[in-house]
């Protein structure tokens, strides 16, 4: 075989140390790429090899497989955290965390991405998803994303919020998810910012440094919760910080960061009317655990790894919640986690 001698390229990883869920077997092939060129490097050597890439971003919203396919690369873009802006336009790279965006924005003096707070997700799996928290979404301000199509790989190419097809946790890039790989975005602000002042953000200064916020979900929070109650003290801005409060509020009430986990399994479906946690609710599903997986005793639509839980685990119980549902509401929910196999040809955000 080719020498993979490569920038960003790790052997032998664990997959599990790459996902909220800290789940998954030994990967053969981790590409964790800093930059565009060494992205493109891994990718050219990958296709000359036949080798598959997998791509994902922080982990968050993806259930890795207790058995890796060994002629799959698992490709991260969670290290290119390039930042730049000009007058009233930001553009990030896919790799940055969510959470990230809202402490550089207040960094800024903006409000625009307040509600990124405690998202664990990076900023491309988020406009692959269209994330969204309460009545806001990371499209809300969106001008352009750039992506790779890595049938062609070689050329940075351009698509408009317009014709990104954005819905409810939907967009172009789940219709394109075979080959199109999204590298950075460009967001309008609602106010111009002062680029002079983005090399001097304390946590630009960390990016730059290679410290990245941690991936397990108790770290991660403890991580920006630390961060919001520095600046409260340091007598911060109130008007910004308050709506992060609240947010910590809401999702520490949930216990979304108590265990291991993807935050919600499931898409809501609003034709039925109600969410999918509440209908889970009435079938009394809480607490419904199979091997080391179990379904949140506080939300019917969060499956945690409560200690050692394996892929087979989490994919049994969203089996049995989809059978349940099947059976006495008509309907099959739709998994927002995105399940790689132990044996796939298709790629992942």
């Amino acid at each position: 075989m080719t020498s993979w001698n490569l920038a960003g390229l790790r052997t032998g990883q664990p997959l599990s140390h790459y996902s909220t869920y800290e789940i998954g077997g030994e990967a053969r092939f981790v590409g964790r790429p800093q930059t565009q060129d060494q992205l493109q490097e891994l990718l050219e050597m990958a296709y000359r090899s036949g080798i598959t890439p997998i791509f994902f971003g922080g982990g968050s919203n993806m259930l890795f497989p207790d058995r890796p396919d060994p002629d799959a690369m698992f490709l991260t873009t969670r290290e290119m955290t390039e930042i730049k802006l000009e007058g009233d336009r930001l553009y990030v790279s896919a790799g940055m965390s969510m959470s990230m965006l809202a402490v550089i924005g207040y960094g800024l003096g903006i409000a625009d991405f307040d509600f990124t707070f405690l998202l664990p997700g990076t900023v491309g799996g988020g406009i692959y998803m269209n994330a969204k928290y309460f009545d806001r979404h990371i499209s809300d301000n969106l001008v352009q994303v750039h992506y790779i199509d890595v049938q062609a790989p070689g050329r940075i190419q351009t698509v408009s919020r317009e014709a990104c097809n954005f819905g409810y946790k939907k967009s172009v890039f789940q219709a394109n998810r075979s080959s199109w790989l999204i590298v950075g975005a460009e967001f309008k602000l609602s106010s111009s910012a002062q680029a002079a002042v983005l090399p001097t953000l304390p946590e630009m200064v960390a990016l730059q440094e290679g410290k990245q916020p941690p991936i397990r979900l108790t770290e991660f929070a403890s991580h920006f919760i630390q961060w919001l109650e520095g600046k409260e003290e340091a007598g911060g801005v109130s008007s910004t910080l308050a709506p992060m409060r609240r947010i910590i509020q809401d999702r520490m009430g949930k216990m979304h960061f108590s265990y291991p986990s993807c935050g919600s399994v499931f898409k809501n479906n609003y034709s039925v009317g109600e969410p999918i946690g509440k209908l889970a609710d009435q079938l009394h599903l809480r607490g419904v655990q199979r091997g080391n997986a179990r379904i949140s005793p506080v939300h019917g639509n969060v499956i945690q790894n409560v200690g050692g839980a394996t892929a087979a685990d989490v994919v049994d119980l969203i089996r049995h919640v989809q059978d349940a549902f099947d059976r006495h509401y008509g309907f099959v929910p739709e998994p927002e986690v995105v399940i790689i196999e132990g044996k796939t040809s298709s790629l992942h955000q």
